[in-house]
């Protein structure tokens, strides 16, 4: 594992830094929603400046570098689209589209021709949004349990059922799915992956509000809801590998622990303040920000072995579940600490601190609670790095 760049990446990071500091202000609202975690402007609205910056990484290749050019990507090495990340990252940019990075990539390997090419260019250009309809009341963690029918009817599927804590779908014009097609068959075997437009009439999207009274997630039903067969991804039936897929992509990333050190940094400067004004923080909370500190360079070593076998040729697993268990918990762990740290004034939700040091304790630590949630718990991540690390017996 490198901890330095080469030659070719050191001045690929400097022309990745030039087009930053040409084309995207610092401060911007993506830079206030990052308060609230790494992904949270991804279900929001997005306004004219964000959408021009998005605009202009697409006219450079860069908003889907890993994809081949023929579909508005660069072809870029897994280092390069690495270092790429970092530095959006570290400049508080958006760095893709809404659900981007988790649909696209699915559709690049198991779509035919046709569907890459009906899809995925009106993505790049953020003309389609997309949302998962994986996740149902009964079947969360255990995803394979999944209820949701999709009956064959000619060439159409007829769905049925219900999914929840379904982010953006008030956004979204696209859903990606599994439904079961084959209610006999082993629960991992008789799952199918779909792609249905929202406006389908048997469609009903409710909301569901969070403890930040932020609308992201929603609950979805579906009363006879007919699906052409040509939007099947990949064969009948073999649906839940096509969306473990969906899962790797969505736990393979850089920003978390970006994230986590910039509000480790504005601790470190509030936690001054305080000195310097005759109140200083008192010894045990500021052990809890050299924790949090040290907690964050693991998170970022984690990334960096993800990103390593990613170069070597290789498909991280367990190292994926690692990463995001660990990455999410921290992020719970930080929130609290933020709250010790600034007492009573960080309780509020609306904070003073906010607009003084960057920091709102209280809408964090509400946001962050799904984090060790959503896109796998921490008890399916353990159960990965168990079976598939240690080469623990299951049951």
């Amino acid at each position: 594992m490198r901890f330095t760049d080469t030659p070719e990446l050191a001045t690929w990071r400097e022309r990745v830094r030039a087009f930053i500091a040409e084309h995207w202000t610092p401060g911007d609202s993506h830079d206030e929603l990052a308060t609230h975690g790494p992904n949270a402007a991804a279900y929001e609205e997005i306004n004219d400046k964000t959408r021009q910056w998005l605009d202009k990484l697409a006219a450079n290749a860069w908003i889907a570098p890993a994809w081949p050019k023929e579909y508005g990507g660069a072809d870029m090495s897994v280092l390069k689209q690495f270092v790429l990340n970092q530095e959006l990252h570290e400049a508080g940019a958006p760095t893709s589209r809404p659900m981007m990075n988790l649909v696209g990539p699915t559709i690049m390997l198991h779509g035919n021709a046709e569907q890459k090419a009906e899809h995925l260019p009106p993505l790049l250009r953020g003309e389609t949004r997309w949302c998962q309809g994986f996740s149902e009341p009964g079947a969360g963690s255990d995803l394979a349990s999944l209820q949701t029918r999709a009956v064959r009817d000619g060439d159409d599927y007829i769905i049925n059922g219900q999914k929840i804590w379904t982010s953006g779908a008030h956004r979204a014009q696209w859903m990606f799915m599994m439904a079961r097609t084959d209610p006999a068959a082993p629960k991992h075997r008789g799952i199918s992956y779909l792609l249905l437009p929202m406006s389908s009439p048997g469609i009903t999207v409710r909301p569901l509000m969070n403890m930040a009274d932020g609308h992201s997630f929603n609950e979805v039903f579906f009363e006879d809801v007919r699906v052409p067969l040509r939007n099947r991804i990949g064969e009948e039936n073999r649906g839940w590998y096509v969306g473990a897929t969906t899962l790797d992509f969505e736990r393979s990333n850089i920003s978390r622990a970006i994230h986590s050190r910039k509000s480790i940094a504005k601790l470190v400067d509030y936690t001054r303040g305080r000195a310097a004004s005759g109140h200083a923080v008192p010894a045990g909370y500021r052990h809890e920000i050299v924790d949090r500190a040290i907690e964050t360079a693991v998170v970022e070593q984690l990334s960096f072995v993800i990103v390593s076998i990613q170069a070597s040729g290789g498909v991280p697993n367990k190292e994926a579940s690692m990463c995001k268990m660990f990455g999410s918990e921290l992020a719970q762990r930080i929130a609290l600490t933020e709250m010790h740290v600034t007492s009573m004034a960080g309780q509020l939700r609306v904070s003073p601190l906010l607009e003084v040091h960057g920091l709102s304790p209280a809408m964090a630590y509400l946001s962050v609670i799904p984090q060790t949630i959503a896109a796998g718990s921490s008890e399916i991540q353990r159960n990965i790095i168990a079976t598939r690390g240690l080469g623990l017996p299951r049951g």
